[in-house]
């Protein structure tokens, strides 16, 4: 009788063994599963740095679906863009009702030439105070480039901390998709600015049957696929363009050989024009020509007045005497320059400047992994 009861616990004992494996199989095959799906985001997520207040950093190596959302049609507005967003990185597991913010930003951009000829390009994104993210991205099919976001532009909210909650960080990979200007490793350079104003209410929603993209994603997307500034173009007129948030927009494009061009869009139809300085009125032959604020036909006309060989050190001069800090308001407050960035395709980096902070930049460089480096640029 014992000797059989003996066998029973022994054979119990072996079965409650068998369903741990079992089970232990089951959650690894689980997590294995999970890391094949999420794994990517889990790790680009990890990689999110706080830098200065309001100012962070983000890695992502791999795919992050831009073939896919132009497959699949595109979008022709920034809610359309962020429910993709959200079923693509959610795998198809949630859905939100999605948020943008609207709202006219100002910003000034030149290219010049340094000493012996290799370009240089100067950008002031100018804002109100706002979470700024740099994301540096690695694309499994395109070129790496590294670009700025204001996170605000996805409306998130005040109380969103990107390098919070793993939930948090995962929804700051929508920042890839919100680039308002950046330079790739082949050295073109792109940034967004609002153009009109006084006025001038006009958006661009072009409808001629081609694949839509939301004024961002088509910066995203000249980022991955082009080289220059001849490529830029012909990829634009592949798409149908819609802005995306509530206003007109138009693109500053340059590249390592020193062409620099504006790309504006005036009644749905595509205006290049080769220029070196690009502010917030419409700039090309059109009917609009002219149109925008006095303040940004002021900073033109200070950019523009530089005609001599520039260094990085004379870039970032540039920018600063047409940040927000000398364009006072009457009450005394002024917009914030939230970013000033000098581009060198030639070096492949930049110097970043947050916050009007002309004596502390951050340097950038394309190297193996890409880290985000605080330096003196001087050294």
């Amino acid at each position: 009788m014992s000797s059989k009861m003996g066998k029973k616990k022994k054979t119990g004992k072996i079965v409650a063994l068998s369903i741990v494996g079992v089970l232990a199989v089951l959650i690894l095959v689980v997590i294995i599963g999970a890391w094949a799906t999420f794994g990517t985001f889990i790790k680009a997520g990890k990689t999110i740095k706080k830098l200065d207040d309001g100012l962070y950093s983000m890695e992502y190596r791999g795919d992050y679906g831009l073939d896919e959302f132009l497959a699949q049609g595109g979008a022709d507005n920034a809610g359309a863009l962020s429910d993709y967003l959200t079923t693509y990185l959610s795998h198809g597991f949630y859905k939100s009702e999605s948020k943008t913010t609207e709202n006219n930003y100002g910003c000034s951009t030149i290219c010049a030439n340094d000493a012996d000829g290799n370009v240089l390009f100067g950008r002031n994104f100018d804002w109100k105070d706002c979470k700024t993210m740099v994301v540096h991205t690695v694309p499994d099919n395109g070129y790496e480039s590294i670009s700025t976001c204001n996170l605000d532009f996805i409306g998130f909210g005040d109380d969103f901390t990107p390098d919070g909650s793993m939930e948090e960080r995962m929804e700051s990979l929508a920042a890839i998709y919100v680039p308002l200007d950046g330079m790739n490793v082949k050295g073109l350079i792109v940034a967004d600015l609002v153009v009109g104003g006084n006025g001038d209410t006009e958006e661009t929603h072009q409808h001629t049957g081609k694949t839509p993209v939301t004024t961002t994603t088509a910066l995203r997307m000249m980022l991955d696929k082009c080289k220059n500034v001849d490529e830029a173009i012909e990829l634009l007129k592949e798409y149908d363009m819609n802005s995306d948030i509530g206003a007109n927009h138009h693109y500053a494009i340059a590249d390592a050989s020193g062409k620099s061009v504006v790309v504006e869009y005036v009644n749905n139809e595509m205006i290049v024009t080769d220029t070196k300085v690009v502010t917030n009125f419409y700039i090309g032959d059109s009917p609009k020509k002219g149109v925008g604020s006095k303040q940004s036909h002021d900073r033109y006309d200070k950019l523009m007045s530089f005609n001599g060989v520039a260094d990085k050190n004379k870039i970032c001069e540039l920018l600063e005497s047409v940040a927000q800090k000398n364009y006072p308001q009457e009450d005394g407050k002024y917009e914030l320059t939230m970013w000033s960035i000098v581009y060198s395709p030639h070096e492949g980096d930049l110097d970043f400047y947050f916050k009007e902070n002309f004596d502390n930049p951050y340097y950038l460089k394309f190297v193996e992994e890409g880290d985000f480096v605080k330096t003196d640029v001087n050294q």
